[in-house]
Parts: structure tokens; sequence; C-alpha cells
């Protein structure tokens, strides 16, 4: 149990970008006569011993309302929570707990059964390098093509129930387990299957949280920046408790990102924030304290480029 519980910790500290992202803690709420509520989606996943990787690339996303189970992918009553123009390609054992935003949408208020993650296919022709593959710990040469059985037409269904309360933003994790997710078929294919895939309602776990967040700039274009974020006090971590990357973007005249991390209030610890991007020092900020529900601002982190 305590295992679980540490596990549980490391799948919710975690950063909040246009990238790597799960959700806010002030509320919203749509217009209309119909209460609505947001729900924010992201992916997580746990390690394997097997599978150094694991790609999926998702063509489309939609959530299906309690009673319409049977419903195909293309009705219109199955709000749609994210569409790709171009398939978004994840390498789940890349994340190691870190979430990756996939969308969001206004939904009315209510129960929805599940979510359907809708793939891109696997080409049929020889030589063609598969969207769906893992690579395994003992081949990393070798792309494994992921079988996905009707998950490029009715959609890879991953099983709620999720509650939409009006009002607010109701987080939901996808939590990816690909010890479980994929199935060896016994002659060197593997299925991908939504057994290893559960839905984790956030509101309730996230509402010890607080979050650190900051705006780093002085980025070159179109680079990135790994953020971190470690204990001090009672605890002084040698590994962070929140890690993730960040992407800059050219807003307000100049490249940069903004983030926010979650990590549990605390009033006898403190964090300090660690960003490390290729060509500059590695920024150190003040060890700072965190109380749930408030977002501690660092404001704006300007990188100093090398010698």
């Amino acid at each position: 149990m305590r295992r679980k519980s540490l596990l549980l910790l490391k799948s919710v500290a975690v950063l909040a970008t246009a990238v790597v992202a799960i959700c806010l803690l002030n509320g919203c709420s749509g217009g209309g006569s119909t209460p609505t509520g947001t729900l924010k989606l992201a992916i997580t996943d746990k390690m394997s011993d097997s599978f150094a990787n694991v790609v999926v690339s998702i063509r489309e996303i939609r959530i299906v309302p309690a009673g319409m189970e049977s419903a195909a992918d293309n009705d219109p009553g199955l709000p749609v929570v994210a569409r790709f123009s171009t398939p978004r390609v994840i390498d789940v054992m890349q994340l190691q707990f870190v979430q990756q935003a996939l969308g969001e949408v206004v939904l009315p208020s209510g129960t929805y059964s599940q979510i359907r993650l809708i793939l891109e296919p696997n080409p049929n022709g020889m030589g063609q390098p598969p969207m769906n593959y893992l690579v395994l710990k003992t081949d990393l040469s070798s792309k494994v093509m992921l079988t996905t059985p009707s998950a490029q037409q009715s959609g890879l269904k991953i099983l709620g129930p999720i509650e939409i309360k009006p009002g607010i933003i109701n987080a939901v994790m996808i939590d990816f387990d690909p010890n479980t997710a994929i199935v060896a078929r016994g002659n060197g294919d593997y299925n991908l299957k939504p057994t290893g895939i559960r839905l984790v309602q956030m509101a309730d776990v996230l509402t010890q949280y607080g979050s650190i967040s900051g705006n780093v700039k002085m980025f070159d274009r179109w680079s990135s920046a790994t953020v971190s974020v470690k204990r001090r006090g009672q605890i002084n971590d040698v590994d962070p408790i929140a890690a993730g990357r960040i992407f800059s973007n050219f807003t307000s005249n100049a490249w940069q990102a903004p983030f926010a991390a979650f990590v549990p209030g605390s009033a006898t610890l403190s964090y300090k924030t660690f960003v490390a991007a290729n060509g500059f020092r590695t920024y150190s900020s003040s060890a700072v304290g965190v109380t749930q529900g408030v977002s501690t601002s660092l404001g704006d982190i300007g990188l100093v480029k090398t010698p």
C-alpha cells in the first residue's frame, strides 16, 4: 500500500504548461441554460521492465455520455475532446509519471462512461515505419508494430465513469500501465488493449496540492528546457518530486514558456525549482513555501547563456 501511495504522489505532482499539463485549481463554467463543466484530459504512465518505448499516434479523442456506449465514433452525440490534423505521437515510456496534455472541452455536466482514443492506422505497405509500435529493451534497434484491434475505427475504449461537475475544471488522467496494456501474442507480435489503461478523476487528490508557477524567458527560438522541483527542509530531495519538459513559444514579442508545477502544500517543507536548457546556465530558485490551493509565483525567469 505504501508503494502504491508513493506512485500516486509521483503521478499527480506534475508540470502544467501548454505541452505538459493537467489542470488548474480555479473554476470555470460555460454559458447557456444547461450547466457545464470543463474536462481537462492528460496522460501518464508506469514503468516497464520490458519496453524501452511504447509509441501511440492519436488522431482523435472522444468522450462517451452514459447510455451511448454502443454509439459509433462519428455519432454527433459523442463530444470531441481533441482532433489532431497531424496525429499526436506520444511515447508513453518517456512520460515517467509526468503528465502530457491531450485536450480540454466544455461539456454538459453529468456522467460519462468512457474515453475513446482513435489511433492512426499502421501502414499496410512493407518497409513503411509503423505509427503505433514498441521497442524492446533487449533490441533497441527494432520497432515492433503494435496491433491495435478496432482502435482505428471504434477507438481504444477506456472505461470510466467520469463525473463532470458544473462550474469547475474536472481533471482526468489516463493512467497507462504498459505491463498490462500490452499483451504478447506468442508469435513475436503484441496487442494493445485497454485492460491496463484506466481513468483517474483528479479533483479529490489535487485538493491537498498547491503550485509553483513561473515564466522562463531568454530562450532561443523553438527551444526547450527541463524544469524540476525538489523539496527542502525536513526532506532534501536528490530526485525531483515534480519534473517535465517545457517548450518556448513566441508570445508578447518574446520567446518564453510559462509553467506550473503541482506539489503538496506543506507547513514544514519548502521547494526549490531548477531550470536546465542547452546553452544556458542552470537556474536555481530560492526555496519557497507552497500552501494548499494557492499558486506561488517565481515571476519571470531569465536564463543566462553560457560563455
